[in-house]
């Protein structure tokens, strides 16, 4: 993908995900989290989304994959549909996070759907263990 000469494009990810719900739109939304910004609550979206950090790091956890940190100059992307997202916030509390991504939402759907408590608890067993609990 990269020139000859070394300019030009760089492969940065390339995911083949699950599915893309029919007639879906995408949408870029630029993510800005201050120093230790938790992140948006546990939720789950309507389609895949894929990202790449700007700057920074996020602390990003998918249902059934320990969490983990994100760093500047990295991609994530995740599957979308039933998939709980438990963590996206900012894995600092001295520096910003900075983060673009593009996610395909199902029509008549909204991009992002929060998980409620009693959810949650009844999905418990699919979350990977927690760092403290190792």
């Amino acid at each position: 993908m990269e020139s000859a000469d070394g300019t030009g494009p760089t492969m940065l990810a390339d995911v083949k995900p699950p599915f893309i719900p029919e007639g879906a739109s995408g949408m870029t939304v630029l993510v800005e989290w201050p120093p230790g910004n938790p992140g948006t609550p546990p939720h789950r979206h309507s389609g895949p989304c894929f990202g790449y950090v700007i700057e920074g790091e996020v602390r990003w956890e998918l249902e059934g994959e320990p969490e983990h940190i994100i760093k500047a100059g990295e991609t994530f992307w995740e599957p979308g549909g039933d998939v709980i997202h438990y963590q996206n916030g900012n894995a600092s509390d001295e520096v910003p996070a900075k983060y673009v991504v593009f996610m395909m939402c199902a029509p008549g759907q909204p991009m992002l759907t929060l998980v409620d408590d009693e959810e949650l608890a009844q999905r418990a067993h699919l979350r990977a263990p927690r760092p403290s609990e190792s």
